[in-house]
């Protein structure tokens, strides 16, 4: 997914000196809880199952600003 992510963030141009980065982490405490995905700089969490959470991760939180409630988690990885 961290690929597809990446793919996805170049094609739509988000990519650059000053735009979206994709990195790679640990599983930041929660591995036994599924992925998960944090949006700098408004430390906001996400997890996944498939490319369409991906997309609408970046077409509503990376291009809108709007946050995912549906796909959100709080920071210590439990259900908000």
């Amino acid at each position: 997914m961290r690929d597809y992510a990446k793919q996805r963030i170049k094609a739509l141009g988000l990519n650059g000196e000053k735009g979206v980065r994709i990195n790679s982490a640990g599983c930041l405490g929660r591995c036994e809880k599924g992925p998960v995905v944090v949006i700098y700089p408004e430390g906001i969490w996400y997890t996944w199952i498939d490319e369409e959470d991906i997309d609408e991760i970046i077409e509503q939180h990376l291009q809108q600003g709007n946050i995912v409630e549906r796909l959100r988690l709080d920071h210590h990885g439990a259900g908000s």
